[in-house]
């Protein structure tokens, strides 16, 4: 039977009045500034995420509602109440003061969904500390750079993390001051030059005044990968909490009794602001998994732990789809009412799926670690397209613009008013959890924005309905299992190999993972390509980066192509790679 063009919302849909009902009327009557009243507010005026995340909830009536409960294969659930991560975010806040750790001071977080780490990233807001979650799939050298980017002075990482992937390289982050280690195994840690956390939170004092934080102050620092350099840092303030807020009341549809499960990493954007920030400020239950993917597990903690919205990957919404319909309908999931994915554009399919095997259709949404929150999304009382990204959230304005030839800067645009045309997505500028730059990249920050409009790097359409639709990127960045990999670093690891000469790296399309990375590297003299080195520089290359980032498959060339200039001409790698067209190759060295 051929499926329709949109899924239309049922009463089954719609198990509890959405909190955006009618879209055009909220749209019309938003503002940002009313959207702020709904937190408290620190005394004269400041904004702090992790006072608002949890202080304001301990001192009132959720105090001994749970709000994270870590679950894991082997182990006994741990919950943690709203007033209980209270205590212990008081704690860790006044370990850093212990240390001298202040306002401004930059903390990176290296670790799997321990407690800590939860504890760490909302202790350290309420230091008034900006904190970077990291992959803690990450090889020793992309921790490092970014831990060098950032100038992070205080690590909190586990002991076998940092055994396998910081200390080889300690002595090369000269900012890094202190190193706090988790016990994996319990007890107490005893590596050189690190402080035993454990330790240091029993001595710490459970009551802390939040550091007076203003919502323009510095809150988060999250990594992202372009198609050259290094990563860029992107900066997000306190005042983003609004965003948060706002966005998980409106794309994810929080009421105050669900139980929430966001599958993403807090290494990945999502996996903070939506996986610990905008639940606790809704003063839900959040459940966390410490295992990787499991098809069966994963459908038997929906069903026992009773999650009642779900947020979670395209990648991993393939993986179940994959693993048959036959294992999803083992289980029941009669609290389920809510599933939203996000971080690489949703295949029809894959909403069609969540509708006939899960009985909701999945909601796809769009955003970017620069936006610091959803933008765009398919929410709860609006009919689906399949494909479609949805519709701007209220307090966002979005637009298709096509350059204008221009020599120099600023980048010059206008907009599109027809629909159905292709074209880059623009937002314009102003909503609260927009980045405020890029760290130590101000000329790269400018190229970001053409007057009013901040340039996404999406290409996208948006038709006559109001629906936007992601077409692809502009620049290069592989979007493989949730994880945005930049090229370049692939390929300064690979050519560290001291059989490769040049290397060039693109995403392949793949099924589960959205993207894969392969390689294609050229030799230096006196080296053969078989097999034997093959295997021997995909080794060397996880070592480096982390099976995460490195590739999974590389193809040796005589030669790789290149411009005049002696860029890496990724593109024809990839038309060349899929057999599409090759383009315009005049500035190809040796071409026309």
């Amino acid at each position: 039977m051929e499926r329709p063009e949109v899924i239309r919302k049922t009463a089954h849909d719609l198990r509890v009045p959405p909190n955006l009902s009618d879209y055009d009327a909220e749209c019309r009557a938003f503002s940002w500034d009313v959207a702020r009243q709904a937190l408290q507010g620190l005394p004269g005026g400041g904004l702090n995420i992790g006072f608002e995340a949890v202080d304001r909830h301990a001192a009132g009536a959720l105090r001994d509602h749970v709000a994270l409960r870590f679950v894991a294969r082997n182990a006994p659930a741990l919950d943690l109440s709203y007033g209980e991560l209270a205590r212990q975010t008081n704690r860790f806040a006044n370990v850093l003061k212990g240390l001298g750790v202040v306002k401004g001071d930059r903390l990176f977080v290296l670790a799997g969904r321990i407690p800590e780490l939860y504890v760490a990233v909302l202790g350290a807001l309420k230091n008034g500390t900006v904190v970077t979650p990291m992959f803690s799939a990450f090889g020793p050298e992309p921790i490092a750079t970014r831990i060098n980017i950032g100038a992070g002075q205080v690590l909190v990482t586990t002991d076998r993390l940092y055994q396998r992937k910081v200390k080889q390289l300690r002595a090369k982050m000269p900012t890094l001051r202190h190193v706090l280690l988790v016990a994996e195994e319990g007890g107490t840690t005893n590596e050189p030059d690190t402080h035993d956390l454990a330790t240091l939170m029993r001595a710490a004092s459970d009551q802390f005044s939040t550091v007076a934080t203003d919502p323009e102050d510095s809150a988060l620092l999250h990594f992202t990968s372009g198609t050259t350099g290094t990563p860029k840092g992107a900066i997000h303030v306190h005042g983003a909490v609004v965003t948060h807020h706002a966005t998980g009341r409106y794309a994810l549809d929080l009421h105050p009794d669900d139980r929430y499960w966001c599958t993403a990493d807090p290494g990945w954007v999502t996996g903070t602001s939506y996986g610990i920030i905008a639940p606790l400020l809704h003063g839900v239950t959040s459940l966390i998994d410490r295992e990787e993917f499991d098809a069966e597990r994963w459908y038997g903690l929906l069903e026992s732990e009773r999650i009642s919205v779900w947020y979670t990957a395209p990648t991993a919404i393939r993986m179940l789809m994959k693993s048959g319909a036959e294992l999803a309908r083992q289980h029941s999931y009669p609290a389920l009412r809510f599933v939203a994915s996000v971080g690489e554009p949703l295949n029809p399919e894959a909403v069609w799926w969540g509708k006939e095997v899960l009985g909701l259709p999945i909601h796809d949404n769009w955003w970017q670690t620069e936006t610091g929150g959803i933008m765009i999304a398919n929410t709860p009382a609006l009919a689906i397209k399949p494909g479609s990204m949805g519709r701007p959230l209220p307090g966002i304005e979005a637009c298709i613009v096509e350059h204008l030839e221009a020599e120099g800067e600023p980048p010059r645009v206008r907009v599109v008013e027809r629909p159905d045309v292709e074209g880059e997505l623009a937002l314009k500028a102003g909503w609260p959890s927009m980045f405020r730059g890029y760290l130590n990249n101000e000329a790269r920050f400018r190229k970001c924005f053409a007057g009013e409009w901040y340039l996404t790097g999406d290409l996208a359409r948006v038709d006559a309905d109001g629906y936007y639709w992601f077409v692809g990127r502009t620049d290069d960045v592989i979007k493989s299992a949730g994880h945005l990999i930049g090229p370049f670093e692939v390929e300064s690891a690979l050519m560290e190999h001291p059989a490769v000469a040049e290397a060039g790296v693109i995403g392949k399309p793949d099924p589960v993972a959205g993207e894969v990375v392969k390689a294609f590297v050229s030799l230096k003299d006196g080296f053969k390509p078989d097999e034997v080195l093959r295997l021997d520089i995909l080794g060397h290359a996880r070592k480096r980066l982390g099976a995460a980032v490195a590739p999974k498959e590389i193809a040796f060339l005589p030669v790789l192509p290149r411009t005049r200039s002696g860029k890496i001409m990724r593109r024809l790698l990839k038309a060349r790679e899929l057999g599409l067209p090759e383009g315009d190759t005049s500035t190809l060295e040796g071409g026309a």
